[in-house]
């Protein structure tokens, strides 16, 4: 049997430039916003979330660990929910979103976030 999966809502991360403005914040720090504000507006119980997919590349230095991991953690999701990187270069939002349409049809969980 086919599940269906549907994408609720979207936040948007602002655009930078190679060392612009942004050049300072972690990628980790910035997809914390993102999730934060995400589960505020769509009043999203955290503990509900199956898992976090988020796509990152070029992870280097102060940054070179599992981002969408750390991020679900400073966004205050449980430390039960998982949170796995999608390196795929161009792209590797857009597998995310794939993966976790992927987990959904498989019937691995029901809340994801990606991105």
């Amino acid at each position: 049997m086919t599940r269906e999966a549907w994408i609720i809502d979207g936040v948007r991360t602002p655009i930078g430039r190679h060392g612009g403005g942004l050049a300072p914040v972690r990628p980790d720090d910035l997809a914390a916003i993102t999730i934060e504000e995400l589960v505020k507006r769509n009043d999203i119980d955290p503990s509900t979330v199956d898992d976090v997919l988020l796509g990152c590349i070029n992870q280097a230095g102060e940054d070179n660990r599992n981002v969408a991991r750390m991020a679900l953690l400073r966004a205050g999701l449980p430390v039960e929910v998982p949170g796995q990187t999608v390196n795929r270069l161009c792209g590797s939002g857009m597998q995310a979103l794939l993966s976790c349409f992927h987990a959904i049809q498989a019937g691995e969980g029901d809340g994801f976030i990606a991105g």
